[in-house]
């Protein structure tokens, strides 16, 4: 079988251009970080080194991807995989975008918390912000595409799944740390299962995401035994529930902040304020997906 590669207008069409640049800033990030000398990540801190490894896996993984999509959309073997190339391509610079930009935050907040910056790590963080404008103009040009090529996730209701999914994986190193804390610090045996509680409810999110997500770039939603939208509407139903358990657990803890017996108080103020800020802007994408869901089958039923 014969490659059949773009045309020579299509290498300067904006949306090679940007993918171009999201490679090559996001390879020179984690090239840069993986050169920073350990003391200059502060190493000893376990928290920093776990958010540190949450920023590298992101890098890393967009790079990986993307640089994948731009190979397979120059030879244009795209076709020949059986998913939803037009999903795949808004849901990965959706989330890279939303992904990259905590990233271009949370590292920052690692080399800033210690007095001693390197040129590399300010550089580092510099990349970070310019793999974030990268995936954030990838998803301007998908998204002034026509309906029909920027598929299902290019709609409201796909953008905010990709924000649910964001949301949900922020969490992760959220919750592993309050976890740890909780077992190292915590005397009151209530607030000890406060983050377990909160760690299931993020898992269940998570989950009903990701099969959201294998479902539509798939395109398996046909074969499911009962309509798909009804999946969608009970899915975004659970995650409402759960994410408001969870936001009401996030400002419990910011009630128990004002407790003196609580340790490294500026440390647990800042993770949990950040936790509480992302519960809150998921469980609004639950909520108005939720409505944008009942809309649909309520239309569908007075068809």
């Amino acid at each position: 079988m014969p490659v059949i590669v773009l045309e020579a207008r299509d290498f300067t069409s904006p949306l090679f251009l940007v993918r171009t640049w999201a490679v090559l800033s996001g390879c020179t990030t984690f090239s840069l970080v993986a050169s920073l000398d350990h003391s200059a990540l502060n190493q000893p801190n376990l928290s920093q080194d776990r958010f540190r490894i949450f920023c590298m896996f992101i890098w890393c993984f967009f790079f990986t991807i993307t640089l994948l999509i731009h190979i397979l959309s120059v030879i244009q073997f795209h076709s020949l995989i059986p998913i939803s190339w037009k999903n795949l391509t808004m849901t990965v610079a959706v989330l890279g975008t939303l992904m990259c930009f905590s990233a271009s935050v949370v590292f920052p907040w690692i080399i800033m918390d210690h007095q001693k910056l390197s040129t590399l790590s300010v550089a580092a963080a510099v990349a970070s912000c310019l793999t974030f404008l990268a995936y954030t103009l990838e998803s301007y040009v998908l998204c002034t595409q026509a309906h029909e090529q920027r598929g299902y996730m290019g709609s409201v209701p796909g953008l905010l799944k990709t924000l649910q999914l964001w949301g949900g994986c922020q969490m992760i190193p959220l919750v592993v740390e309050a976890i740890e804390e909780a077992s190292v610090t915590s005397t009151n045996r209530e607030a000890s299962w406060q983050p377990w509680i909160s760690s299931v409810s993020y898992s269940i999110c998570i989950l009903m995401s990701l099969v959201t997500l294998v479902v539509i770039l798939g395109d398996l939603a046909g074969r499911c035994f009962l309509p798909f939208d009804r999946f969608l509407a009970g899915f975004s139903l659970i995650g409402v529930l759960l994410y408001m358990v969870a936001t009401v657990i996030c400002f419990t803890k910011i009630l128990q902040l004002t407790d003196p017996r609580q340790l490294n108080q500026d440390k647990r103020a800042q993770l949990v304020i950040i936790e509480t800020v992302v519960a809150s802007i998921t469980l609004l994408a639950y909520t108005v997906d939720f409505a944008f869901s009942i809309k649909l089958l309520c239309d569908r039923s007075h068809a």
